[in-house]
């Protein structure tokens, strides 16, 4: 394995094993996981260290919700017997608490920790100068294998005025420090609902504009419920809008919407927040060079991350596919395995769960009843169980929610949605079920400790049973035993 300097027209040359571009958390997971393995790493960063998931993305986003549901219980309390004073928020406090958790998780992404385990980092912008070769500032990179992780951004709609006002977006919005009287929230999907939630409940009046449906790669039952839930909590929820333009208004914005009746509305607000999905980036890395096919959502690779140049892979949201955290992470073992144990490792999103941190939280593994019904008609078994009916959640008062589950006849479990106190948590058994390719049998039959919110998935798996107990065979033989009693 290589890793020497030489001299070229003024630029130093490396010549490496793997070259990784972008030090998300992908591209962190590849560095440090080839750089011990004794591999010559080099990692180019043009921005900030550990990505958007630590500066702009995951981290802070959770710190925010953290503070908002220590507001939102304080003022719900009241039904255990507890009552306290209105809260007091000071936001700029939470911009604070906000920056510190960042701060406190930063030294794991760090230039020196990297550096510690043996890789070469490289601030600047990389671009490829061919199919084997890198640029960065002054130094090139030969690699046997390049790496781009170079993440997504923030989508900005073409509305009509948009550009001629200010406004947030993940990217900018962890850097407010005034509480918002009104936060116009742009987009439905989980960026936009968890910070409309945080900040309605640090104080902020809310409304979020959504061109279809909140949330709509999940199951549309459970996730009308959490929409009702925000509701009740005063955010307004305006879904399949068509948003004309966008005018400023005093020292405050307005939003006008198309009624779809030839009339107009107009909302007013102090500040607005853009989230409406996310591009990849790939701009300035000169794929063209390197001879690697990408479009508007990605970069194309096949099953194992290869793009069409087989010396690069490309994993995270750059790739293309779903755009989650721990999906990265996931590719970079996928190409840790492929690029140095030359194992043919291939993606496999059957048992890729998600969640959106909202109050309650609302997670996802496998396929929805509607995708369920596509595939296998309908000859599939749809399981439901409250959270009402876990003895758990009625002592927390934390009943809201249910779990759904959908099963083949045989009880294949093809997927599952949890809206619950806890979903993040409880959804990984179901991950761990379809990953394993267990039936509910599996789950029916589990000891679970008494009185847990783990109950619920018991319970849904063993309402797959419940027709075959109950069923008319066993009424008939129940009527014929009563006639000799």
């Amino acid at each position: 394995m290589s890793n020497t300097t030489k001299s070229n027209i003024g630029n130093s040359i490396l010549d490496v094993d793997i070259c990784v571009i972008g030090a998300g958390s992908g591209g962190l997971s590849v560095a440090a996981g080839a750089a011990q393995l004794g591999a010559s790493t080099v990692l180019i960063e043009r921005h900030r260290m550990g990505g958007d998931c630590l500066n702009t993305g995951c981290v802070p986003s959770k710190a925010l919700l953290a503070a908002g549901k220590a507001a939102h219980r304080w003022r719900g309390e009241r039904a255990l017997g507890v009552e306290y004073a209105p809260p007091g928020v000071d936001f700029a406090a939470v911009n604070r608490h906000v920056h510190e958790v960042i701060a406190a998780i930063a030294p794991n992404d760090s230039i020196e920790r990297f550096e510690g385990l043996g890789v070469r980092v490289i601030q600047g912008t990389a671009r490829f100068a061919g199919p084997r070769e890198v640029v960065a500032g002054d130094t090139r990179i030969r690699a046997r294998r390049f790496v781009i992780a170079t993440g997504s951004s923030a989508t900005v709609p073409p509305i009509p005025g948009l550009d001629g006002v200010p406004y947030f977006t993940n990217e900018t919005v962890f850097d407010n420090t005034v509480l918002p009287r009104h936060l116009i929230v742009i987009g439905g999907g989980p960026i936009g609902l968890e910070m409309a939630q945080a900040h309605r409940a640090l104080g902020a009046e809310v409304t979020v504009l959504e061109a279809a449906r909140v949330l709509p790669k999940d199951d549309p039952e459970l996730a009308t419920l959490l929409r009702q839930q925000f509701v009740n909590e005063g955010i307004a929820v305006r879904e399949r809008v068509k948003i004309l333009r966008v005018e400023p208004d005093g020292d405050g914005v307005a939003l006008v919407l198309d009624t779809g009746e030839g009339d107009e509305e107009r909302i007013t607000g102090s500040h607005i927040l853009v989230a409406a999905g996310r591009r990849p980036n790939v701009a300035g890395l000169d794929l063209e060079k390197a001879g690697i096919a990408y479009g508007p959502r990605g970069i194309t690779v096949d099953a194992r991350l290869r793009t069409s140049n087989r010396r690069v892979f490309a994993i995270g949201d750059v790739a293309g596919g779903p755009q989650f955290t721990h999906v990265a992470g996931y590719h970079a073992g996928i190409v840790i395995r492929n690029a140095q144990f030359r194992l043919p490792a291939k993606v496999d999103y059957r048992a890729l769960p998600w969640v959106t941190y909202t109050e309650p939280e609302f997670a996802h593994v496998g396929l929805t009843e509607e995708q369920a019904r596509a595939a296998h008609g309908d000859v599939i078994t749809v399981l439901r169980w409250p959270f009402v009916e876990n003895d758990r959640a009625q002592t927390e008062r934390k009943t809201s929610g249910l779990v759904k589950a959908v099963t083949t006849k045989s009880g294949k479990i093809l997927g599952a949605s949890i809206l619950g106190a806890e979903a993040g948590e409880l959804i990984q058994v179901w991950t761990l079920a379809i990953g394993q390719g267990l039936t509910v049998k599996a789950l029916a039959g589990m000891i679970v400790p008494y009185p847990t919110l783990g109950e619920v998935s018991k319970r849904a798996a063993g309402s797959f049973y419940t027709p075959k107990l109950f069923g008319e065979r066993i009424r008939r033989l129940v009527r014929l035993l009563s006639w000799f009693g």
